[in-house]
């Protein structure tokens, strides 16, 4: 049996980001009884007793009455292929416009496998050459950072602080990398309750960015998929809402407020590429044909049962959203709540942050937070976390732990927090 030496692979086999996620798991996996606050996934407590097929027919019936198509051929697309571009592509648009304001047409859609896939095209279609640079807010989502790898892109980290990017550390890592002949090209930011960190940028650095994208030539790949768990009233313009200059190319996901089995995102790419004849045309065509070559196309039942839960929701993102953040917004108060009781008493050896929205919190411990130290936590005291260090390119910030407590409920919530305080009380010892 031929045996292959790790040299002779691409490099990005060996980097341990692209094994996060399936170290998670495995842990998991060996903890079966052990509470989890690691992984990000949402709740599926409203999908309890649905019947999948309900949502399927209403997409299908939107296609018959609103778009007239025939009844054969409407039943015929889900059977098929599909086009790369997407079937709810104007569902989608439609949402978009009328719940946040960010104006584009049906063609400026690419309906993705999940907000991974759109993150991948992204980057394959805007950078060109090895001097292209990746700039991503530190601590960061590792399928960025894995992405970015896998396609061979150099990546800088541009820290944040309690209110998210310092856009002023972003023009420093700018003139850095001018400085060796190279530039960069875009940056990746999660504005709203980002994963892990749970920052939400306020408006005026959500100005200042869009203001620095435009002078030093930066596209702004934002990622929108927490967005949705602010309060209501409280929800902030997303940065492709505020774009007047075509900086911003959004990615967003059904994941969170429908289905995470339905594998359906999208990629909002309005931006016009000139081609060699002087022609243009969208970079979502670019994205689409990148598609082709990667997934071909989103599974078309995927998407008509997310499209019939838009249409069963007035055709409104903001309205998925509404029915969904409640949950998440209980779940993060019972998680503050629960370590305000059960840890305040050590003082200054731990600390975590109080993000308003979102699935994460972030919590300093005393020692290192190293993967002996999870099989300690899991094994011991029966509660799972993850080391922030998996967030940082360097792997920093060795002391913090990411908690996550989106899945569970209120009552597993607090005793996960009361195994997690025993732990923590046995390390501050």
């Amino acid at each position: 049996m031929l045996e292959l030496d790790h040299t002779s692979l691409h490099g990005s086999l060996t980097d341990p980001v692209l094994g996060s996620i399936s170290f998670l798991n495995e842990v998991m996996s060996r903890y079966p009884d052990a509470i989890s606050f690691a992984p990000g996934a949402p709740n599926l407590a409203h999908l309890d007793h649905t019947d999948l097929s309900r949502f399927t027919t209403g997409y299908l019936d939107h296609l018959t009455g609103e778009r007239g198509m025939d009844a054969a051929r409407a039943r015929r697309l889900l059977h098929e292929y599909g086009p790369s571009r997407g079937l709810i592509n104007d569902l989608v648009a439609g949402a978009l416009r009328t719940d946040y304001g960010i104006d584009v047409p049906d063609s400026a859609v690419v309906i993705t496998v999940g907000a991974q896939e759109a993150m991948l095209l992204s980057l394959r279609a805007l950078f060109g050459t090895p001097a292209d640079l990746l700039a991503v807010v530190t601590p960061c989502f590792t399928g960025i950072i894995g992405a970015a790898r896998l396609l061979d892109i150099g990546v800088v980290a541009v820290p944040e602080d309690g209110d998210g990017v310092d856009a002023e550390q972003l023009l420093a890592q700018c003139q850095a990398a001018r400085s060796r002949g190279r530039r960069v090209r875009a940056l990746y930011v999660a504005p709203d309750f980002a994963n892990p960190s749970g920052t939400l940028l306020p408006l005026d650095r959500r100005l200042r960015l869009l203001d620095l994208a435009e002078q030093e030539d930066l596209v702004i790949l934002e990622d929108t998929v927490y967005g949705f768990t602010a309060l209501a009233g409280e929800h902030l313009p997303t940065l492709k809402a505020l774009d007047r200059a075509g900086r911003v190319v959004q990615v967003g996901s059904f994941a969170k407020t429908c289905l995470p089995g339905a594998r359906v995102g999208y990629a909002v790419a309005d931006q016009r590429i000139r081609v060699a004849d002087g022609s243009t045309r969208l970079l979502a065509d670019a994205l689409a044909d990148i598609k082709t070559m990667v997934t071909v196309n989103t599974s078309a039942l995927s998407q008509a049962v997310i499209g019939g839960m838009l249409l069963e929701h007035g055709g409104s993102l903001s309205a998925l959203g509404a029915a969904r953040a409640p949950v998440y917004r209980r779940n993060l108060a019972a998680l503050l709540d629960a370590l305000d009781r059960r840890l305040s008493g050590l003082g200054g050896q731990v600390s975590w942050n109080r993000p308003t929205g979102g699935f994460f919190v972030r919590l300093r411990l005393p020692v290192p937070a190293d993967v002996k130290l999870l099989d300690v936590s899991a094994a011991d005291f029966g509660v799972l976390w993850t080391p922030m260090s998996l967030f940082h390119l360097d792997g920093s910030e060795r002391d913090e732990i990411r908690l996550s407590c989106s899945y569970l409920e209120p009552d597993r919530i607090d005793e996960g927090a009361a195994r997690l305080a025993e732990f923590v009380h046995s390390i501050a010892a």
